[in-house]
This record gives structure tokens, sequence and C-alpha cells, in this order.
């Protein structure tokens, strides 16, 4: 479909408009980094490439408060990809702890083997090699390319879609799911300089993790708060499809969770009748278990046996 003179005329007026309210964003939102900005170890430049992309593994649907100390200990294990790469992937998921969502720490190690393999060992600091890598998605990529090498890209995590779609589009909550809208604002918002645009996702994450949270928002500590276009809507309640509540207990993801303790405690393979201690429905915990051998969690072995992969980690 061909777009008529008026709808281009109107697309650029848009994106005019768009990028006309992210200049007047930047410099409050800015500001308030550089006096607010939590003292966390990923930000310090001792991080490096690695570090920040270590963090930005744990941190996905997890808080900070928990990531932490397991970070600490990653990273004094681990310091650089090959240390990882020369590791099987159970001692990843092992050292994984209790983060849960343990996948993201097979796809860790799997990430580490290919910056060793592809990269002599350091992390990329280009776009497209650093999407290229196991595990890493368009979030991922962006962010360790803007907070590890100060490049200028669009980091939409869930905070970031927060913050943008009260102060711009002034609606409560951002979509489920991430939209081309979204991402199309993003980039419109983003400051022209790499160095002020890195500040800017670094900023506009910390903004909606510390101020513009989603229960709770703070607007008189807030820097544009007198610009939000929900709060001068009246801070109108989300109309959309319901918010997505996380459950945990007697879920499978409580039972592969139970079976994974299990294994990270033992020195070598366990029997099926201690698994079978950890849960008494017998057909979820089978599922369960089947689940994690899927995924390459766990490995079977003859005499109903398992233990962590030793074998090489997939993405």
């Amino acid at each position: 479909m061909t777009s008529t003179p008026a709808a281009t005329r109107a697309a650029a007026a848009t994106a005019a408009n768009e990028a006309a309210e992210g200049a007047r964003l930047h410099g409050p939102v800015t500001d308030w980094f550089d006096e607010h900005a939590r003292d966390l170890p990923w930000r310090r430049p001792e991080a490096g490439a690695w570090g920040v992309m270590v963090s930005e593994f744990m941190l996905q649907q997890t808080p900070v408060s928990r990531v932490l100390p397991v970070y600490e200990q990653w990273l004094a294990r681990w310091p650089r990809p090959a240390d990882l790469a020369a590791e099987p992937p159970g001692e990843a998921v092992r050292a994984w702890g209790r983060l849960g969502y343990p996948r993201r720490a097979l796809r860790l190690h799997a990430a580490a083997s290919a910056i060793q393999e592809r990269h002599g060992g350091d992390v990329p600091r280009d776009h497209a090699q650093l999407l290229a890598l196991p595990g890493v998605g368009e979030y991922t990529a962006a962010a360790v390319a803007s907070f590890a090498y100060g490049q200028r890209h669009a980091v939409l995590d869930t905070n970031v879609r927060r913050v943008f779609a009260r102060a711009v589009s002034g609606q409560q909550y951002p979509p489920n799911a991430t939209t081309a809208a979204e991402r199309k604002l993003a980039r419109a918002l983003l400051p022209q300089d790499e160095e002020t645009a890195a500040k800017w996702a670094a900023a506009t994450m910390e903004l909606g993790a510390l101020v513009c949270t989603a229960r709770g928002p703070e607007c008189v500590r807030c820097p544009i708060s007198a610009q939000c276009a929900w709060r001068l809507a009246g801070s109108p309640a989300h109309d959309g499809p319901p918010r997505r509540g996380q459950t945990y207990a007697g879920t499978d993801r409580q039972v592969r969770g139970k079976l994974l303790a299990v294994l990270r405690e033992a020195v070598g393979s366990v029997p099926q009748a201690v698994l079978d201690t950890v849960w008494d429905e017998p057909v979820q915990r089978a599922r369960a278990l089947d689940g994690l051998v899927s995924d390459g969690l766990v490995e079977p072995l003859p005499g109903g046996m398992y233990r962590l992969p030793l074998g090489r980690s997939t993405s």
C-alpha cells in the first residue's frame, strides 16, 4: 500500500514532534541520573563489556537485590568469557543458583564459548556481531553496545517502556509485548550524539526502576512530572488488556527449581529415587524433569541417574 502525500506529511510531523519531545526530556532525565544513579558493579569502568553482558543476562526478570551476590561470585570465578567457556555448561547452571530461568545460564555459557571462538575472547563492539551470539536478542545486544561501548541504540526494557508509555504516550502501562510503534518511538526519542544517547538509555531505565515504578510511581520525585503526558491527563487508569501476573507456587517452574537445587548441591550424579522425594505429584514431577532434560539443563545417565550437563551448551 502506497502512502499518500498527506499521510507522509503526517508521519513526518509526528516524528518531528517526538524528536522535539525527546529533546525536552533529555536534560532533566540525564541530570537526575547523574545525581541519583545507583552505584552498581556493572556500571563501574572495571566491569568491562563482559561484566555488562553478565549483568544483562542475570537481570532479565530478576531484581537487582537477587542478582548482586550471584553476579559478584560469577565475575570472581569467571572474569573473562574464556574462563567460563573452559568449564562444562553444568557449572554455569550450578553457579546460577536460585536466580530462576536457568536456561539463561546455558545461553550465557554458549555466548561465552562463541566469544572465545569467534572474537578471540573479547566481547564484540559491533551490534550485529553481538546479535549473532547465542542467547543474545535485540535488547541485550543494544544494552551491551550502549552500556559497555557508549553507542547510540534504543534500549527497551520493561522500565524504559513504562517511562515512555507514561511520559510520552499518556498511558499507565505499555502493551504486554513490545510493539513496532514502541521501537519507533524509542528511536525518535534518542539523543543524536552517542555519549548522551548511552546515558539516556541508562537514565530512563533507572527512572523506571526507582521512581516511575509499575505499582507506585512517585511523581513528586520525577524530574519530568511537569511534562508527563499521563500525569497531565489526570493519570487515567489502564484500559488495555489485563496485566499479566506471575505465579510460582505449585507450577512446573517450582518443581523444576526443586529438582535443579538437588542436582546443583550434588558432587556427582543423582539417582532417580532422590529426585522423586522433592515433589509428591509424580506426573508433574516427571513432566518437570523431562522438561529439564529437553532444555539441556539436566543429562540423563544409564541406571536412572541424572547430573548437570557436561557437554557443550546450546543456545
